[in-house]
């Protein structure tokens, strides 16, 4: 093929593909300079972008799982750890090493020394390291070559720990700086070697009680160490068995429980803290003495072995008599930061999983820790039990919803402590509702509406609305007051559809009881009225299953067409109605006030052809009438105008407190109706869950566990647990057998 003319390789250097190709990677490789327009056009396209995020339209950037209810808070004390370098038992010379049982010091056999980061170590440090490991492995050579050299090694071994021992007990004297006596030089002194056994158990005691001996006393502690760190099985169940240093049972429940009873004495016996003080401030005025330096480490030590024994013991009555007696110790804790955290956390947890006594006993810990330290533990208390409350109701049941509602009252009244302080944690915590409120109602996405109609967030609501109602009498709360009103209105709004029928009783409820705390003028009769608009099936429809409202959101599809469905819309809307109505019964506004709900209930009346609904709405329109009457005739007799706001407020105000009129007790009718009515209900579910229950037991096979260390604490613990109430500082107590 002959060459190109002069033409075809001019049209070949344009429009061939490779060069094409070739011109623009040369192109990506330039900028070219934007002409003033272009530069115009970007300007205000980068305005506009800032000004829809000022405003809050980013909708791109906003994420719906950024607005999480427990992220609003960070909560740093977590991070703080111990400040102590190890767990060991105690030693009378603190230059001595801790032992294994062995004798050999208590290091790793088997050192990786290629995972030792680089950062985290220098060079000299890892050249020593590998240095230590090569005469490792060849000592370890040795052992295996020649077996008299490791008899000899362990003989050698055993004479340096006895010479420590001996050097130990010359160090102590018979007598201590603060008065107390020591034992003489051959007492019977616990270490993880030795084998305590009730005799020697008795004798220590007796030494504690009598002689105030800090040997016997740290004999004592070592040996309630071993007991709180004894190994346990994944039931839970203490296994004495596998406890070093203690003979039997017996033993091990005799020295738990005079610990737990008796240390917080002998701690202030030893220190002349009188029993009735609970204040930081006599800890801290110690910190510098002598008495306080030698009894230290006990306390540590009991305070550690403990709270390791509350993360050890599933038990719910030990739980519960080792919190009580640890409540009492509470003011030791000031001189431990990092115990008393870790105290929080571990109160915390039981409050939130444990039942009955458990529960009530550990939120007793949480407001004692609050009260003693205040400002410097109360935020970290608050904090804490929020996030707990918020982690475990995102599942309500009828069993779950009593427990649910202790932690709740609970809750609001450690924020009662100090409510202003919690009046600011509440606005961040409702601000936080109001924003995941606001991207459902402006993005209607899924995600957002399924985080609003759901438990987690509806319980949310109802913990700040019962705070707002306990407290708003005292304190300025108003601004709250305001924002959760809007949030209550707004999930109304979103949701009102005949399937979210529980999720709007729930918010007509609230606005009813923040009303009727605050005394502000709430309109909910538009949110009552709209339910008996619902048109979801016949109205000879057939009756339903039997369906719990208070453990539910939403109700099922198949239940909007039963008779029970619509029974249910009257009732409540007649309840509802009349609680809003009772509060303001006796205001001079109330003729005016139930004009158009009176409107509305007689078209309902009219077009309904159901003869029971027909009957109770009458008899609530005849009440509500002549109501009307009693006020429109009490209004004629006065002769103050309605500019005067003092005559207005004490209008009727007597008839108000003897609460004699007929709407009057026609509400309270209406009240016990409903509450016995709910009773029959719950009773029905819960013998339904029973059945369920007992039906799943005898499928499961019967694997019962028992444990002897758990049965021998409970039947010799016949100690009184004594409940501080707060008020008038009596002690009441209750026997456990």
């Amino acid at each position: 093929m002959g060459k190109l003319g002069k033409k075809a390789r001019k049209f070949a250097k344009k429009n061939l593909q490779s060069v094409l190709k070739r011109k623009r990677k040369l192109k990506s490789m330039f900028k070219k300079k934007g002409s003033k327009r272009d530069e115009q056009d970007e300007a205000e396209n980068l305005q506009e972008e800032q000004i829809s995020k000022s405003n809050g339209r980013d909708l791109e950037s906003e994420n719906i799982e950024d607005a999480a209810l427990d992220a609003v808070f960070s909560d740093e004390s977590d991070v703080v750890e111990d400040d102590s370098e190890s767990d060991g038992y105690l030693s009378e010379d603190s230059g001595c090493a801790y032992l294994d049982g062995n004798g050999s010091e208590s290091n790793q056999d088997d050192m990786n020394v290629d995972n030792i980061g680089a950062s985290e170590l220098s060079v000299q440090n890892r050249e020593i390291l590998l240095e230590l490991a090569g005469k490792r492995k060849k000592l370890k050579r040795l052992e295996k070559k020649d077996p008299e050299f490791s008899k000899f090694l362990e003989s050698y071994e055993n004479g340096l720990e006895k010479l420590r021992d001996e050097e130990n007990f010359s160090d102590e004297d018979n007598t201590s700086d603060d008065g107390t006596q020591n034992p003489s030089k051959g007492s019977a002194i616990l270490s993880k070697d030795k084998l305590l056994t009730s005799s020697a158990l008795n004798t220590l005691c007796q030494l504690v009680r009598e002689q105030r001996s800090i040997s016997a006393l740290t004999s004592l502690l070592n040996g309630y160490r071993a007991a709180c760190h004894c190994g346990t099985e994944p039931s839970g169940l203490l296994d004495v068995d596998s406890c070093c240093g203690l003979q039997d049972s017996k033993t091990f429940s005799k020295i738990l429980i005079f610990m737990l009873q008796e240390a917080d004495n002998i701690f202030r016996g030893m220190l002349g803290i009188s029993c009735s003080s609970c204040k930081k401030e006599t800890i801290l005025e110690l910190k510098n003495t002598l008495k306080w330096k030698t009894m230290k480490p006990l306390i540590k030590s009991y305070l550690r072995s403990t709270l390791f024994l509350l993360n050890q013991v599933t038990d719910s009555e030990i739980l519960a008599f080792s919190l009580v007696q640890l409540r009492a110790s509470i003011i030791f804790f000031a001189a431990f930061r990092p115990l008393l955290h870790r105290l929080i956390k571990i109160a915390v947890h039981l409050w939130v999983t444990g039942e009955g006594c458990l529960a009530s006993h550990s939120f007793l810990v949480i407001k004692h820790v609050a009260s003693v330290f205040r400002s410097d533990c109360f935020n970290s208390c608050l904090i804490k039990t929020y996030k707990a409350f918020i982690g475990h109701c995102k599942f309500v049941d009828p069993v779950s919803s009593k427990h649910i509602q202790f932690l709740r009252n609970s809750f609001i009244e450690l924020c009662s402590q100090d409510v202003p302080n919690s009046s600011s944690k509440a606005m961040v915590c409702v601000e936080q509702l109001a924003k995941i409120l606001q991207m459902g109602l402006r993005a209607k996405k899924k995600e957002a509406v399924k985080r609003i109609c759901s438990w987690q967030y509806t319980n949310c609501i109802d913990l700040w609305v019962s705070f707002i109602s306990a407290n708003i009498q005292d304190y300025d709360l108003k601004p709250l007051l305001y924002t959760i009103i809007q949030i209550i209105n707004g999930v109304a709004v979103l949701f009102p559809g005949p399937r979210y029928l529980p999720l709007r009783l729930k918010c007509i409820q609230w606005l009813n009881n923040l009303s009727s705390s605050s005394g502000v003028f709430i309109p909910v009769a538009s949110f009552a009225l709209d339910i008996l608009e619902y048109k979801t099936g016949k109205d000879n429809g057939k009756p339903g299953k039997d369906f719990n409202f208070s453990s539910s959101v939403k109700l099922p599809k198949h239940w909007l067409k039963s008779r029970n469905f619509q029974e249910k819309c009257v009732s409540s809307v007649i309840e509802l109605l009349a609680m809003h109505f009772a509060q303001w019964s006796y205001h001079i506004t109330f003729p005016e006030l139930a004009t158009i709900p009176l409107i509305r209930l007689r078209k309902f009346n009219e077009t309904t052809t159901i003869e029971s609904f027909r009957r109770v709405v009458k008899r609530f329109i005849d009440q509500v009438e002549q109501n009307i009457e009693f006020v429109q005739r009490k209004r004629d007799e006065v002769a103050f105008s309605p500019k005067d706001h003092q005559s207005v407020e004490s209008f009727l105000q007597f008839e108000k407190s003897s609460a004699n009129t007929r709407f009057t007790q026609y509400y309270k009718s209406i009240m016990e109706k409903a509450a016995s009515r709910n009773l029959v209900m719950n009773q029905k579910i819960s013998s339904m869950l029973q059945k369920k229950s007992k039906r799943k037991k005898q499928l499961l096979p019967n694997n019962t566990l028992h444990g002897g260390a758990n049965n021998e604490v409970l039947e010799e613990r016949k100690v009184d647990l004594s409940i501080d109430d707060g008020r008038d500082g009596k002690r009441v107590k209750k026997r456990k057998t």
